[in-house]
């Protein structure tokens, strides 16, 4: 007789059904591997085990969407030159935070700090901003801690490449440039830290098959969907599964007796409903509107 399959662990068939699906709209729309994927993945495993896999696989991922966005690099570089220089002490902030925290506060920071973002994106925030050394550096700085703290950086930068007014060719480029810049960064900076364990490297395999299947996928599909709809929608699902993770943590923590916790999804929900309905609500007035002639 065979030996007896080992058993099937169920954290990982669901993380990597996530990721999958995270590697399908990073495929569509230029991120989002790691802001879908870490908020749920989060209820399984902590910063420590899930950070160093994500990072590996986005080092991948945005060199890859680099690489067939260059021809937009060349106008757009100079504007995220103040960022890429601000990127590397708050990586290394960062990272000694992840290093040093305990891993619930760390959760705690990621949906604290997430779930606002995702929220602006939804409503449509916009607000000029000028790409100088003045916003550039500090945003870099702070991005670079948050993304080798949490691997997440895609909302705040799609939030400002939006207000700087950049067209798409030139948002996928500049989105890239940064991206990839701050996940190989920070790949080395955790590998200096000893921060690739067995536990780590384990989530690397199956979060490769996902990027492989669903970034193709993804780049096909895109061109069949309303872009703008399917963006809108993928926002709801990360806003749904934030607020799910920060009331978890808000009880892990004792900082919210029981139940009472789960008023913060359900006020998650609620606000996400409202945008939602705002959304749809201006689109069906856009095309019901006369051309101009």
């Amino acid at each position: 007789m065979g030996s007896p399959m080992p058993p099937l662990d169920a954290a990982l068939v669901v993380v990597t059904a996530v990721a999958l699906f995270a590697a399908i709209v990073n495929g569509a729309i230029g991120y989002g591997f790691s802001s879908l994927t870490v908020p749920l993945a989060l209820v399984f495993y902590t910063n420590r085990v899930l950070n160093p896999a994500v990072v590996l696989i986005e080092v991948l991922i945005n060199f890859y969407v680099l690489a067939i966005n260059r021809g937009g690099v060349p106008s757009v570089w100079r504007r995220v030159f103040p960022i890429l220089m601000g990127l590397l002490p708050g990586i290394g902030l960062g990272a000694l935070l992840l290093h040093w925290l305990h891993p619930a506060w760390v959760k705690l920071v990621t949906y604290a700090i997430f779930l606002p973002l995702i929220l602006v994106q939804a409503a449509g925030w916009r607000r000029p901003i000028q790409s100088t050394w003045a916003v550039g550096l500090p945003f870099g700085g702070a991005l670079g801690v948050l993304y080798s703290l949490t691997t997440i950086s895609g909302p705040p930068l799609a939030v400002l490449f939006n207000n700087q007014g950049l067209v798409k060719n030139e948002f996928r480029a500049g989105l890239a440039l940064v991206r990839a810049a701050e996940s190989s960064l920070t790949a080395m900076v955790y590998w200096h830290l000893g921060l690739f364990t067995s536990r780590s490297l384990a989530l690397t395999p199956p979060f490769a098959v996902a990027m492989l299947i669903g970034i193709p996928v993804g780049a096909w599909a895109i061109r069949r969907l309303d872009a703008e709809t399917f963006r809108r929608l993928c926002m709801s699902f990360d806003a749904w599964v934030v607020g799910f993770g920060l009331s978890r943590v808000l009880m892990e923590l004792d900082l919210v007796p029981g139940p009472e916790a789960y008023g913060f999804m359900l006020a998650t929900i609620v606000v996400d409903l409202w945008l939602l309905y705002v959304f749809f609500t201006r689109r069906i007035a856009a095309r019901r509107s006369p051309a101009p002639p």
